[in-house]
């Protein structure tokens, strides 16, 4: 088995996720190359902690995501970097955009839907 500095350090800081045990119980070696990919601009210091958590908040609270481990997780290693709750509730509601595109998405094809079968349509209002 090869070494895991990244995997271990992420065990070690409280960072790991036990969602990725089996994983790595598979396979550390892909574990380790992946972790390397998702840490690196934060390793690199090209992103600050607290961005770097900003931005793990984010992704974890994502309607396509939504992962209540990963968000507690990266909601308190935020506070504990020194975020505001309203700088935490500000990314939160910027990610809540996202969930507009199921409206987006799904409003015009039921206007089709709703055309084709005859049945009236709302008047869109400018």
């Amino acid at each position: 088995m090869s070494a895991t500095p990244i995997s271990d350090a992420a065990r070690a800081s409280g960072g790991w996720n036990t969602a990725w045990d089996e994983g790595a119980a598979f396979d550390a070696e892909w574990m380790e190359k992946f972790l390397d990919m998702g840490t690196l601009p934060l390793r690199k210091g090209v992103l600050d902690p607290k961005m770097y958590e900003f931005l793990a908040i984010a992704v974890d609270a994502s309607c396509t995501h939504l992962y209540s481990p990963g968000v507690r997780r990266h909601i308190g290693k935020a506070l504990d970097l020194g975020a505001t709750p309203e700088e935490i509730m500000a990314v939160l509601q910027a990610v809540a955009v996202l969930g507009i595109h199921s409206v987006a998405l799904g409003a015009p094809i039921l206007v089709d839907e709703m055309q084709k079968r005859g049945i009236e349509v709302p008047e869109v209002q400018p």
